[in-house]
């Protein structure tokens, strides 16, 4: 986790926010009430079609709001559209940078649209070239750059008027592993120097490693929010155990109770039985036994942590979509 030690003041409010588009039966986004705090990554985590990028666009000026409101950086974002994207850097899921311009205007001409002076603009791009790691492709068409590359240059391009929240949507989608984790070491250093970051994702994972807090989000509602240590303790469970038998998966779920005791929560999953356990002691050793007696066939048997992925599953009953 980034981000600094002591995080007070609120930079984004929303109160009942709600985005209902038309011809749609249930809001988009519906009733959402969130505080991000100063200097903090804050994730905004859920399914595709959550309502994550339609919260991420109305935060942005880039979708109207149907209800509530909205404050980033103490402006009102509906009233004042003009001066709230003054203060924002926004990062799209789509590759957004201009074709007909090299690598290093896309950044220059970035800071002029801004009102920065010609002199200013051109040292900033410069230097952010060289900070992103892209000054050998200063002069090149943008069409030279890798996808992990191109996601950099967006980087670099919104944060160049220095906006007191970056808003990263989707970022590290379709990205290889190795271009993802690079993206996230960028997104460590800017936050450690005081950057406010809103990061949107369907990864687990990149949550778990980035963010200070995160929001779940499903349907358009928020189901829960903190860090991801308190929102990984609050399934009260300290390991997740899949076993795949023989048998049916509510016999075997039957036999391992008798042998352990009542799990915390129980699903199927491909077939396999997915058991959520809280201090157990030699817990394989009894499920095992526990399936022997049983008269079944262990094919599979897996034991991990619970992560958000688990909170997310005790949440809907349900894995995180990928649709």
């Amino acid at each position: 986790m980034t981000g600094s030690d002591t995080i007070t003041e609120a930079i984004i409010e929303t109160v009942a926010l709600t985005k209902r588009y038309p011809g749609m039966d249930v809001p988009a986004v519906d009733q959402l009430n969130l505080s991000v705090q100063r200097g903090e990554i804050f994730g905004l985590l859920g399914p595709n079609g959550a309502g994550k990028t339609t919260t991420a666009g109305m935060l942005t000026t880039r979708v109207l709001p149907s209800g509530g409101s909205a404050i980033v950086a103490g402006i009102d974002v509906v009233a004042n559209p003009t001066l709230a994207k003054q203060l924002i850097g926004v990062v799209s899921q789509q590759n957004t940078l201009d074709r007909q311009l090299t690598v290093w205007e896309n950044l220059y001409f970035h800071g002029r649209l801004f009102g920065i002076s010609k002199a200013e603009s051109r040292q900033t791009a410069t230097d952010l070239l060289d900070r992103f790691q892209l000054a050998r492709w200063a002069n090149a068409s943008v069409y030279a750059l890798s996808g992990g590359m191109a996601q950099r240059l967006m980087v670099a391009r919104a944060i160049f008027h220095r906006p007191a929240v970056l808003f990263l949507d989707e970022p590290t989608a379709g990205l290889d592993p190795q271009s993802r984790l690079a993206l996230w070491e960028l997104m460590g250093e800017l936050n450690a120097q005081g950057q406010t970051i809103v990061l949107t994702t369907h990864y687990m994972e990149e949550a778990e490693q980035l963010c200070d807090r995160v929001a779940i989000i499903d349907h358009g509602h928020l189901l829960t929010i903190g860090t991801p240590e308190e929102l990984t303790r609050s399934i009260r469970a300290d390991t997740v155990v899949t076993v795949r038998s023989s048998g049916d998966p509510t016999a075997l779920l039957a036999a391992i109770e008798a042998s352990i005791g009542p799990v915390e929560r129980s699903r199927t999953t491909d077939g396999a039985l997915e058991i959520y356990v809280a201090g157990v002691d030699r817990l394989v050793p009894r499920i095992v036994e526990a399936v022997d007696v049983a008269g079944l066939e262990i094919a599979d048997l897996q034991v991990t942590v619970p992560t958000l992925e688990s909170v997310f599953i005790a949440l809907t009953g349900k894995e995180l979509r990928d649709e």
